[in-house]
């Protein structure tokens, strides 16, 4: 199963399943937090779907730059940001390709929104870590989200929340949900659009490995950062293995 197909597929759709506003407006205090708190300016955005992230920290000053496996999703980057009136350099390149693609060292590293599980087993999940330390200068900052996968995979939870967007007379319906296999589980996206009363509908699926929380925290050690930290959330709540929706790790690449 190709892993771009969803994800090129679900560009020209991705900012209208986002309510951007409200999810900024959640996330990026608690992003902000941290890169002033490390003295971080330049800043890579690695798995960055259309660059939002990227674009409303270069609003905010900061040097950035993006990266995602999608052509599809980085063509709709770069439209956003010249839209919005910003330079993001963004990239096509995948997770084990960024030190490839991009001939320097950042500050900050982020990989947001349940991305780094589309490596495909344990091994690539060590050359992607290191990887982004390649990318990162010493003592450069990572944050990562992924969904809480401890509770998710011993609860087999299937369905994620019904979204809805509606614009110019026109609706869109998102559906979400994951079929479980033995080491791995299929993420589904069905997505409905009305149009003149009439609805049509296309629907995708790529694989995911699910990560718990100490298999990342021990992959980040081995990959040469130091002093993990886990969150559940975006406002900075202890990492609950049995309740947390989120699993937020922060980390810093050894050396000065």
């Amino acid at each position: 199963m190709s892993r771009t197909v969803l994800w090129d597929t679900f560009s020209a759709d991705y900012d209208r399943f986002v309510d951007w506003e409200q999810r900024l407006a959640r996330e990026l205090p608690f992003l902000e937090g941290l890169l002033a708190a490390h003295g971080a300016r330049s800043v890579l955005d690695v798995a960055c779907g259309t660059g939002q992230h990227a674009i409303a920290l270069a609003q905010r000053g900061y040097q950035v730059a993006g990266a995602d496996v999608s052509q599809e999703m980085i063509r709709g980057a770069r439209k956003n940001a010249e839209e919005a009136g910003v330079v993001v350099d963004f990239r096509v390149a995948g997770f084990g390709a960024l030190s490839q693609a991009l001939a320097r060292q950042y500050d900050a590293l982020l990989c947001l929104g349940n991305s780094l599980p589309s490596v495909p087993d344990e091994e690539g999940l060590g050359r992607a870590l290191e990887d982004m330390a390649q990318v990162l200068r010493p003592g450069g900052l990572l944050i990562i989200q992924n969904l809480n996968y401890d509770r998710l995979w011993r609860q087999r939870q299937r369905f994620l929340p019904l979204e809805t967007h509606r614009q110019d007379g026109q609706e869109w319906l998102f559906l979400r949900f994951m079929d479980f296999h033995e080491r791995s589980l299929t993420f589904n996206m069905v997505v409905l659009h009305k149009q003149n009363s009439s609805w049509d509908y296309w629907a995708e699926g790529t694989e995911l490995r699910p990560i718990f929380a100490e298999q990342l925290t021990e992959e980040l050690r081995r990959a040469g950062f130091a002093g993990p930290e886990t969150y559940g959330d975006y406002s900075g709540q202890p990492y609950d293995p049995d309740e947390s929706g989120d699993l937020i790790v922060v980390a810093q690449k050894r050396g000065k």
